[in-house]
Formats: C-alpha cells, structure tokens, sequence
C-alpha cells in the first residue's frame, strides 16, 4: 500500500507492552499489512497497504511480453524497458515469485521493486515464519540500498517506509514507535516527490488516525518510552484520506472504509455513512476488497 506504513497494529503492540508489565500475553497476530496496496489478486497490499501499494488491476501488455515471463518461473535479464514493463506486470498479475526472480537479475535501478517483492513473498500465506523474517529484513536492505542510490524517488521512500515498519515488528516496542517519526518523514517526502500518488497519501492517512485512536493508558505506555510520543488527530487523518480521493477518486476501497470511519470519529455521521456505503458497494475484485465491504457491512448496521 495498516494497515500495519507506519506503526502497524500499534495499539495491540502497546496493549501487549502495557499486560506485560504484569504476566499477561495477548492473543492474536501482531501483523497489520498494506495490503497492504493492490487492487490486484493479492491486493494492498494494494496493499492497495500494503501499507501497503496500488497497481492498476489490469495490464496493457500484449500477448508477447505475457508470454515471455509465462515460459518460466525463472525469467533472465532482459533490457531495462522490458524488465521495469515486466515487473510491473507481474505484480499486477499477483505473479509474486517470478516477479522475485526477475528482479533478483538485475540492477540497482530495481531496488525498491526487489523490495516490494520480497515484502510480497514473506506475505504469502504459506511462507514459513523464519523465511518470512529473512525476507521481510532483505526487503529493508534492498530498499536500503536503493534510497543510498537515489533519495529523489517518491517510491523509494515510500518502500523504505513501509519496509522498516515490517521489520519494527521484529524489534521490541521501543523501537517500533522511535521508527515512528521516520516512517512519517519518509512519507511526506514521498509526497513531496509524487504528489499524484494516492497512496502514499492514504498511507500517512493511516498512520494518523492509528495513533489518533490510541487510548489513554496506550499513550502512557509510550509516553514512558519517549517524551514526546507520535501523537496525531483524526482532522489530520482525515486530510489525507480525502487528499488521496482527490488525487485518484474511488482507487481504492480501503480508502474509502477510513473516510467512512474517519468522519464518524469526528461526529460526522452523514457523511460517515455516505462513505461506509461506497466501501460496501465498491467492486470486490480482492480478498482485502471483500474484508472491506464485510467491515463495512458491520458498521453500518449498528449505525442505521
């Protein structure tokens, strides 16, 4: 693309941080992808989040391309016009491990795709935890090094964002919200770069309202660890949502659940539920779409 960047799941990770304190575990998972972005078969992560991030569903490649990474799962380097065409038609088509193994061939220009790829395949649902964990930190050092080659790309630092909030999930508490405050600077550098990218936008909308709905108690969990913790406001979420519907409208149905849910933070129930009813009618064409409409389902029922 929580989604899940950012800190992801950071209320259960502070909750688990707080119980503790005093013997207890939580139960459940720690992970909040961007799924994370893709309005593609695997989604999010469509993400479209994950966080997460959105390729158009459909590509415009013709039989031959198709055809040539179709031949195997290992496809060899190719000139750089038809490897960044290929990848990107890979990931369109949710073809996670040929895409890995095309950009494993090729330079550093392919970076943050490797990135995303190996965020891809740890994601897999049948991806052993310690392979995942190897990937999920290989993904970080790719994107790493691409941000090292080229701090003027918008998706570097978009991916760098992202990756290190997968690997802060490795990494204790402390560490997960300290990485907080770059997460946040990289996005708004990713902005700054590509402003037309809606979900570097839905992103920071993210992590605004996730530490915006942190209650009481979570913030004094922080607020030990940091004097200052992350803190935002479901306005500024809010802003950002609504600046990614600008910049591409209905991309994304995700997106257009935080708006829902947003303006219901902020006591704005009309248009809480105008948005609510897009997520619920919008085409389910993904696993993340249909977890979309079923939550969105669900509110609206207690709010009619």
């Amino acid at each position: 693309m929580a989604g899940t960047v950012l800190i992801r799941c950071m209320s259960r990770t502070l909750l688990s941080a707080a119980h503790g304190a005093k013997g207890f575990r939580t139960r459940g998972t720690n992970r909040f992808y961007w799924t994370t972005f893709r309005r593609t078969a695997i989604a999010l992560t469509s993400g479209r989040a994950a966080f997460l991030v959105g390729l158009p569903t459909l590509s415009c490649l013709g039989y031959e391309a198709y055809h040539r990474v179709q031949s195997s799962a290992v496809v060899h380097a190719l000139e750089k016009e038809d490897v960044l065409e290929q990848a990107d038609y890979l990931y369109s088509c949710a073809e996670t491990e040929k895409l890995y193994q095309l950009l494993l061939h090729n330079e550093a220009e392919f970076l943050w795709r490797l990135a995303r790829a190996s965020r891809d395949m740890a994601l897999l649902p049948d991806m052993e935890d310690k392979r995942k964990k190897e990937l999920m930190f290989e993904g970080f050092e790719y994107v790493r090094k691409a941000l090292e080659k080229d701090e003027k790309c918008s998706a570097v630092h978009k991916w760098y964002a992202i990756c290190l909030s997968d690997v802060g999930d490795y990494m204790g508490v402390k560490v997960k919200i300290g990485n907080a405050y770059i997460i946040r600077d990289h996005l708004e550098k990713a902005i700054e770069l590509n402003p037309k990218d809606a979900t570097s936008f839905h992103i920071l909308g993210y992590w605004c309202f996730a530490f915006a709905e942190l209650p009481w108690y979570q913030r004094k969990v922080a607020a030990v660890m940091f004097s200052s913790p992350p803190v935002s406001t479901y306005e500024e979420a809010l802003q950002f949502f609504l600046k990614a519907e600008e910049v591409e409208p209905n991309f994304y149905s995700k997106n257009l659940l935080m708006l829902g849910k947003t303006y219901l933070s902020v006591k704005e129930k009309e248009k809480g539920l105008l948005f609510l009813t897009r997520a619920k009618e919008y085409p389910a064409h993904t696993l993340e779409d249909k977890e979309v409409h079923n939550e969105a389902v669900e509110l609206l029922k207690k709010l009619v």
